[in-house]
């Protein structure tokens, strides 16, 4: 009788190539990604260095060697750009040979997180906090026009559906702010500093509604400098005044103006929009 043959472990997609599309980026993403909390960390990242250094060796590597530790540790130290042990997908872009129009999409489209927030607004035509799927691709469109970069519609259309499949997880045919803002380089991504200090919607509400004495549905700069020094100061964290002055510039791309409305700021302090 016939041996039965053996089930083979999915392998890894990709890794080898010389050039990674926009949906091999998203295989390879979603393969080491393997809860889906959007990091490639822990025993994913482990998975991840040992298969990308057998692809580019094309051999065998030993994880408990410590020259596999020691390559391992160099690697994050030049990729894993904001030092938390871990990979986000604006890193992972920047250590695979990612085709060179799609990874635009990542980082040199917007120089800064202002330039982004701009764009954004653009589009974001309702306040809603969100754009719809069919008005992404005008968006990669003008950020590609931007970087004089060349591009033709079947290629936009790949784009346009890779990043809704990464971000669209509910199907909904919508992308949030926050979410789109993972497409910056880590560095630039100022969403990711608020990580830690979001606000519920009671809280939101309160503090918008103190900074907003005269209740006219906005506040200027000037107020959102003192309520951001004091949601930092209320979460025990440090406030650089570098950094303070460019989360500032950041949010007030989404203003009116100089009008920043209660629905933008919601976008950018609180976990879920105010229904």
């Amino acid at each position: 009788m016939a041996n039965k043959p053996q089930q083979q472990q999915p392998q890894p997609p990709h890794l080898h190539l010389a050039e990674v599309t926009a949906s091999q980026f998203l295989d390879i993403w979603k393969h080491f990604d393997a809860d889906g909390n959007g990091y490639i960390e822990g025993k994913e990242l482990e998975n991840f260095f040992r298969e990308l250094e057998m692809a580019r060796r094309g051999a065998g590597v030993d994880p408990s060697n410590p020259i596999f530790r020691e390559k391992m540790k160099e690697f994050m130290q030049k990729f894993d750009k904001n030092k938390d042990g871990r990979i986000e997908m604006s890193e992972l872009a920047q250590i695979l040979p990612t085709e060179e129009n799609f990874l635009l999409c990542f980082r040199q489209f917007v120089s800064s997180s202002a330039e982004f927030m701009a764009a954004w607004r653009r589009y974001d035509t309702d306040r809603s906090g969100y754009i719809e799927a069919n008005e992404l691709k005008g968006f990669l469109s003008d950020l590609l026009q931007k970087a004089n970069r060349h591009y033709d519609d079947q290629k936009l259309q790949e784009y346009t559906q890779t990043i809704l499949r990464m971000f669209d997880l509910n199907g909904d045919g919508k992308l949030g702010l926050s979410e789109m803002a993972r497409l910056l380089p880590v560095q630039e991504n100022f969403l990711l500093k608020f990580q830690g200090v979001k606000l519920t919607s009671e809280q939101f509400n309160a503090i918008f509604t103190y900074y907003d004495k005269d209740g006219n549905g906005y506040i200027d700069e000037q107020e959102l400098d003192a309520l951001l020094r004091d949601l930092y100061q209320k979460n025990k964290k440090d406030v650089d005044v570098k950094n303070l002055t460019g989360y500032k510039q950041s949010i007030m791309s989404l203003s009116d103006g100089g009008k920043l409305y209660r629905g933008e700021l919601e976008i950018v302090l609180c976990r879920e929009p105010i229904v």
